[in-house]
């Protein structure tokens, strides 16, 4: 029986039969399984507790409220409308072309070329633009939002 290498391999154990019953009842379950599937050419329909959330025309929820810094917009289009004196230091409140509004701190970028602000005076920002010329050099340039004051005053 037990003997290393070189014998008849050992025979493959003897196969099940199964009863016929058992081979009618798969016939059967899968002519079941064949006829359902044509049933379903119409679309599966929702369960009743299923919700779809559609964003289209809802504002994006992880999108702040306030903006702190302005759009990338031309700096010549802000207009600054005041100036909130702060232990820390004052900060510019300025308005573009839309109507919105943005506050500015000393350090903020501006505009298209980030512009940096670099003062807050009771008056005026100023903001320092750095850019290239079409020499390719780089140069500054100080660009000044001035406070616009109201004359007081009525219609006489």
């Amino acid at each position: 029986m037990g003997s290393c290498g070189g014998g008849t391999p050992p025979s493959s154990p003897p196969t099940k039969t199964k009863s016929p019953a058992v081979e009618k009842k798969k016939e059967g379950t899968a002519q079941v399984a064949e006829k359902k599937e044509p049933e379903k050419k119409e679309p599966e329909k929702k369960e009743e507790g299923e919700y779809s959330y559609n964003p289209a025309g809802k504002p994006d929820p992880f999108k702040p409220f306030i903006q702190l810094t302005p759009v990338k917009s031309d700096i010549s289009q802000l207009k600054l409308v005041a100036i909130i004196s702060t232990p820390e230091g004052n900060i510019a409140l300025v308005e573009d072309a839309t109507g919105k509004g943005y506050f500015l701190k000393k350090g903020t970028l501006v505009g298209k070329n980030d512009g940096k602000v670099t003062k807050i005076l009771k008056d005026r920002v100023i903001i320092e633009e750095v850019y290239q010329d079409v020499l390719g050099q780089t140069k500054t340039s100080e660009i000044s939002l001035s406070l616009h004051k109201f004359e007081e005053g009525g219609e006489s």
